[in-house]
């Protein structure tokens, strides 16, 4: 416990959230790439797809966990964090973030009265892109704030704000 307590810099114990919740994720992400993996080899037990999902999760979920942590290595000292463990509470902001978004595109495309089936699709999902990113923005806030990054995203939105062109809008000092 003291090895992970150095390594993502944690200074009391309510941040051990954060790697919990990370540990969770990616498992559930894992778990959710490896069904239809296994799916597709149509294995004739169900014991044997409960095991051959058992295996590809794991192994996903190494290969999730490489890439995250060299994510972080880069992106430590690029996004100026204070303590790694800032790192799992923004990437799982992001996450929760982007699929919070998508979750309500599909409600909100049914209401204007776009859904897939009867919208071609090089008008449905351009429509749905640009009714998602506002939302995406908003939520990205709400959850930086929830995860306790409120400053992070604030800044982060406004950066890309300015990139897009509407610092005019932005009442910065």
């Amino acid at each position: 416990m003291t090895s992970i307590k150095e390594r993502w810099e944690i200074t009391q114990n309510w941040q051990y959230i954060y790697i919990i919740l990370a540990l969770i994720a990616t498992g559930f992400s894992a778990y959710l790439i490896a069904r239809p993996i296994v799916k597709a080899f149509s294995f004739t037990t169900d014991v044997h797809n409960t095991i051959g999902i058992v295996i590809v999760a794991l192994i996903v979920s190494v290969l999730i966990l490489k890439i995250t942590f060299w994510l972080f290595k880069f992106l430590y000292k690029k996004w100026d964090v204070s303590y790694r463990w800032e790192l799992i509470a923004i990437f799982l902001a992001f996450a929760v973030t982007g699929s919070t978004a998508g979750k309500l595109s599909d409600p909100l495309m049914e209401l204007i009265g776009l859904s897939r089936e009867n919208t071609i699709g090089w008008l449905y999902w351009p429509v749905r892109i640009v009714l998602i990113f506002p939302i995406y923005q908003i939520l990205l806030i709400i959850f930086g704030w929830i995860f306790g990054q409120f400053k992070f995203f604030w800044n982060f939105e406004k950066k890309m704000l300015r990139r897009m062109g509407f610092a005019r809008f932005l009442n910065d000092e």
